[in-house]
């Protein structure tokens, strides 16, 4: 198998449309400028992994990503649709993550990929009950159909999907995605 290519999600970090539910505790410039950290993150640990990968980015034009990020970046528009057609459309074998989770390590990336060798799913918990990584050695397009996003139950289905397929998915550390303010309790170093 070939190494499996990982899929960042990321956003254009404008004031007011990035990481929203941060807005009460942080404004929308301070919403902003932590995003803006955790992207930079993702992409330097994405880097580290030595992992072939793509910012599938939303909010700006692919050429703004590249100036920011570095012009090794490859850029992929997210497209239309919701969260599921966005990932239905990460190429196989992948790895999806987004831009948001202040504990991903290039290690942690190394080891999905490892993984992926030799089980057809790798899953990072979130500690809310989603997941901060979902891996595929094949297309999979039944692991995000009608998925309940952002609820605590992302996880609990995707396991259940697996399970009805025979599929018993390699979990790595369960992490945390930061969505509220008091996610960001342990990383005060993303705090703007």
């Amino acid at each position: 198998m070939s190494a499996p290519v990982v899929s960042i999600f990321a956003r254009w970090p404008t004031p007011g449309a990035a990481k929203t539910r941060l807005i009460p505790g942080f404004g929308e410039d301070g919403a902003a400028a932590i995003y803006t950290r955790l992207l930079e993150h993702t992409v330097r640990e994405v880097r580290g992994s030595g992992l072939p990968f793509t910012l599938r980015t939303t909010g700006n034009e692919g050429r703004a990503f590249r100036e920011w990020l570095g012009e090794d970046v490859s850029v992929t528009d997210q497209g239309d649709g919701d969260l599921t057609d966005r990932l239905y459309r990460a190429p196989a074998p992948g790895i999806c993550i987004g831009s948001d989770c202040p504990g991903l390590t290039a290690g942690l990336l190394q080891d999905a990929a490892s993984a992926l060798e030799n089980a057809p799913v790798v899953i990072g918990p979130a500690r809310d009950g989603g997941y901060w990584l979902i891996g595929f050695s094949h297309p999979s397009p039944w692991l995000f159909a009608k998925m309940p996003w952002s609820t605590d139950a992302v996880l609990p289905t995707t396991l259940k999907r697996c399970a009805a397929r025979g599929i018993e998915p390699v979990l790595l550390p369960q992490l945390t995605d930061v969505d509220e303010p008091e996610d960001l309790a342990d990383w005060p170093e993303f705090l703007p």
